[in-house]
């Protein structure tokens, strides 16, 4: 992992260069649009332009209407890609020197984009799909026609397409030619998406057929498929109506000599044996004749675990793992749940569940069957008649690698100094046999003072986690439990940090759960979280600059504990419409039970000079109890493939009360960074329009309330490169307390005039497992500059700031 800022010195342009560059830019540009048609012959045609038409129809309502993006994928032909409105890539495409093969013809291949010539048959084809696609959405007699506008060599196609009056859907029915699924299917009837006077949209038809099909999967019906399910529709009762006709047919038994089908009624399938295979080796299964006599089986609840030479995972972890149980009827459902659980384990690499009939396991079905579905669904009987047969389950799971290490670094740099730090892993997914989690990393850093006289700085630190697939509770959670990826964490960091102005140790432990549902959401809570904030060493020099009280405490020695967790929110199911969303909100209470203690068992007091206030102390430090909570908020709106407008907001508060009298130092807000205020170095705006201590070798600007706002517009260029154009507004201040200045003082019909406003460019470079990105911010409003000079007035490099990260800011 990479990622620091780095601040631009004063540098300016002269006039001329600038009229030169722009000078040189025009004439390329320009020359790209004339050179487009040059080598073209004289029926050919360069597509310049394609423009889809959809007449409106009031009589419509505007959900029923076809937008013509809905069209779009069906044009076979579209223009070259262009460059800020102009035809460079083909520019730079008809430049090559085809009778040489050196490497500057070679790049300009992969940079340029062959011209896109204009094919009548492609636009034939184009407007056909078109209206095949009209036809599928209920509008049976729909035109699609186009016009082809040629003028100095370029081609402008416009399709327009006029869907015309829809066919509604005026009556439905069942033909049941299975006659034992009518009941359970008409007991579901009021969850069907079909419904009268609507479109007869076929896309509407297909996802009524999976519906079915998967409530009956659910079931028992194991064999049970959308071929089961057709349609009969009738347009011939009357003008643009519909009368439909679901049919549920049986299924294919076998076919005769002739090759006629055979039909019988759909089965209705329990689950016999369930077998596991938890290190299972499909190299060895092919070529070692003797993997199958070396296998041993452990029977464990109702389940077959199989296994050669040793169990690699505790059976009772693998029972609380799969969801599904001999005797129960087949369910697609839990089958998937059984897959999504394994894989969550983070220990298997991939993993199969297999199905296979058992032959001759006809029973006589009774005259009601239990259908068992999901825990939140109550169990309904169904009248039904005929056979139940029975499946084996298979369960492949192939291991991942049970130990690894990694690697990272991270560089800071600005004009005062330059910083490297490495952190050195290990990880066991499987350490005690229960699928448990072990990490251990070791963290070092150095950074490089530039200034004279000024300390050099390092930073040491290791980090011990232990992971449990599973919530360990005090009471029993029983196996019906929905909680999706539950998981335990116990972790523990000691850390040692020498900076220039102070000397510090830190030491944390935290036990949490963490789970997900079914609804995209995760939470995570962590009922002991505990810190020990040990300073060491404070410079005097540096207190004195800070100049606020509130600061100057938040350096102190301090015991941090109490509860904190979060709730996470994603919405990437609109992946394929409108966006996602993301909403993650964090919280932390602290200090409030050992405060509680230690009033009920009468600890001693102690009083603080600076302020004025008592205290209470535990194992001789100052324990902290504080409120802290942040909302931090993300859409994504795609504008197409590979485009998008993404918009963050951010929001946190933190308020000291009962034994401290500040929030600690790293707890507080700040602004600025490759994350935030990109147009900043990290922690040098605000708080509000208090102005910045002269000479300070490290930022600490910071305060008890933030509030962020990001807007950026992602758009692809070339190849891996994509980029970005953002604006950022921001501020951090102190609310209700801790505000030594007026001008840091939040005040809500002020805070609008105090907030930093940076725009900027970002270059982005994806390389699908990650993304290397650069931004670089300028100053449009700084706060913290006199009146007069806070908006920007003259560009000046100086007042820019370079950012490099890996991956997305948000």
């Amino acid at each position: 992992m990479l990622r620091f800022s780095l601040p631009i010195r004063h540098t300016t342009l002269s006039l001329r260069a600038l009229l030169l560059i722009a000078g040189s830019l025009c004439w390329i540009l320009g020359s790209s649009g004339c050179s487009a048609t040059k080598h073209l012959s004289d029926n050919q045609y360069l597509l310049s332009r394609v423009k889809i038409q959809t007449p409106e129809n009031p009589d419509l309502e505007k959900k029923e209407r076809i937008p013509a993006t809905d069209l779009g994928p069906f044009v076979r032909q579209y223009p070259t890609h262009r460059f800020l409105g102009t035809n460079f890539y083909i520019w730079v495409y008809n430049s090559v020197d085809t009778t040489k093969n050196n490497g500057w013809n070679r790049f300009k291949r992969r940079l340029g984009k062959a011209p896109i010539l204009l094919d009548s048959a492609l636009t034939t084809h184009s407007a056909s799909g078109m209206r095949i696609y009209l036809q599928g959405k209920g509008f049976l007699n729909a035109t699609t026609t186009f016009k082809v506008d040629t003028a100095k060599r370029k081609a402008r196609v416009t399709y327009i397409a006029t869907p015309g009056t829809p066919y509604r859907v005026d009556s439905i029915a069942y033909a049941f030619r299975d006659s034992s699924l009518r009941a359970i299917i008409l007991s579901d009837s009021s969850h069907t998406l079909l419904r009268r006077g609507m479109i007869f949209d076929a896309t509407q038809l297909d996802k009524e057929r999976s519906r079915i099909a998967s409530f009956l999967k659910n079931r028992g019906y194991y064999n049970f498929s959308i071929n089961n399910l057709s349609y009969i529709a009738d347009t011939t009762i009357a003008p643009y109506q519909v009368a439909l006709t679901l049919v549920v047919k049986p299924r294919i038994a076998s076919y005769s000599d002739q090759g006629e089908a055979r039909m019988d009624q759909n089965r209705i399938y329990r689950l016999r044996n369930i077998y596991i295979l938890p290190n299972y080796n499909p190299s060895s299964a092919i070529s070692d004749s003797l993997y199958l006599s070396r296998l041993d089986t452990l029977y464990y609840k109702g389940l077959s675990v199989v296994y050669d030479t040793r169990i690699h995972v505790r059976p009772e972890i693998l029972r609380r793992t799969i969801a599904l149980y001999p005797n129960y009827l087949y369910n697609e459902q839990e089958v998937k749940r059984t897959y999504d659980n394994l894989m969550r384990l983070g220990y298997y690499k991939s993993a199969s569940v297999l199905f296979s009939e058992v032959a001759d396991s006809t029973d006589s079905v009774p005259e009601a069957i239990t259908y068992i579905g999901s825990a939140s669904d109550s169990l309904q009987a169904h009248s039904s008649s005929g056979t139940e047969h029975y499946l084996d389950c298979n369960i492949l799971c192939i291991p991942g690698l049970r130990q690894s290490y990694s690697l990272e670094l991270e560089g800071t740099t600005s004009s005062d100094y330059f910083g490297i730090t490495a952190t050195v892993g290990y990880q066991n997914r499987n350490i005690f046999r229960g699928v448990e989690q072990l990490d251990l990393k070791v963290r070092g850093g150095y950074e490089f003072m530039r200034i004279k006289g000024k300390r050099n700085s390092y930073e040491l630190g290791f980090t011990a986690g232990l992971s449990f697939p599973r919530l360990l509770t005090p009471w029993h959670s029983n196996r019906y439990n929905r909680a999706v990826n539950p998981r335990t964490k116990l972790e523990f960091n000691y850390n040692v940090q020498r900076r220039p102005y102070y000397h510090r140790n830190l030491g944390s432990g935290v036990w949490g759960y963490s789970w997900s549902n079914k609804r995209n959401s995760s939470f995570v809570l962590r009922p002991i979280d505990i810190s020990i904030v040990n300073m060491k060493d404070v410079n005097e020099d540096f207190l004195n600059e800070l100049e606020n009280p509130y600061l100057e405490h938040s350096y102190e020695s301090q015991l941090i504990a109490g509860l904190s967790g979060s709730y996470i929110y994603n919405n990437h199911r609109g992946l394929g419409g409108d966006g996602t969303f993301t909403l993650r909100t964090n919280f932390e209470f602290n200090g409030n039970l050992i405060d509680g203690l230690s009033r009920l068992f009468n600890a001693p007091v102690s009083f603080s000079v600076w302020d004025n206030t008592y205290y209470r102390e535990l194992f001789g430090i100052r324990y902290a109890q504080y409120l802290r909570i942040d909302v931090n908020l993300t859409k994504k709106f795609l504008l197409g493939p590979k485009t998008s407008l993404v918009y963050r907001f951010y929001g946190g508060w933190g308020y000291a009360y009962g034994n401290a009298s500040s929030i600690p130092f790293e707890r507080l807000f700040y602004c600025g960074g490759s994350n935030s205020m990109r147009g900043w170095l990290a922690r040098t705006l605000g708080p509000g329009n208090e102005r910045l201590p002269v000479g300070m070798i490290y930022p600490s600007q910071l305060g008890n309330f933030k509030l962020e706002t990001n807007l950026e517009a992602r758009f692809p260029v070339w190849g891996i490169l994509h980029g970005a154009v953002f604006f950022d507004v921001g501020n951090i201040w102190f609310m209700n307390q801790g505000a030594y200045d007026y001008e840091g003082l939040f005040r809500i019909d002020r805070f609008y005039k105090q907030l930093g406003f940076n725009t900027g460019l970002g270059v982005r470079f994806d390389f699908n497992f990650f993304v290397f990105r650069v931004d670089w911010g300028i100053k449009l409003h700084d706060p913290n500059q006199v009146v007069g000079e806070r908006w920007i007035h003259n560009f000046r490099i100086k007042n820019t700031t370079l950012n490099f990260g890996v991956g997305y800011p948000f």
